[in-house]
């Protein structure tokens, strides 16, 4: 199985001011979908698992500030990676990979009884 993962930005929240910097960032809402590149389903589309939440981003030191219109996703997804940490992005995506496992080798199955 050969899951790759994609961030993704819904929006930001922004504090309109905080000292002289405005529209200051300060959760980003995102979206991290993990897709199997070699399974698909009864469809033929490839298997994907998706998480959506936000993460809150530190506004106490802005000597480095960045102006909204120069931030990009990329930017934003780097801010709440930052923030999450390295091992609760591994575990967001052990998360998404045992869900997919879940689809291939599932360890319940609903079946209709007759009448």
């Amino acid at each position: 199985m050969a899951i790759t993962y994609e961030w993704d930005i819904k929006q930001v929240h922004t504090n309109p001011t905080i000292g002289d910097n405005s529209d200051v960032i300060h959760a980003v809402e995102w979206t991290l979908t993990a897709t199997d590149g070699v399974n698909n389903d009864a469809d033929g589309n490839s298997l994907t698992s998706k998480t959506e939440s936000y993460t809150v981003i530190d506004t106490s030191d802005l000597s480095s500030f960045t102006a909204f219109a120069d931030i990009t996703k990329a930017t934003a997804i780097g801010w709440a990676q930052e923030e999450l940490g390295a091992d609760t992005i591994t575990a967001i995506k052990s998360r998404l990979d045992a869900e997919i496992n879940g689809i291939l080798t599932p360890t319940s199955v609903i079946k209709t009884i007759g009448d």
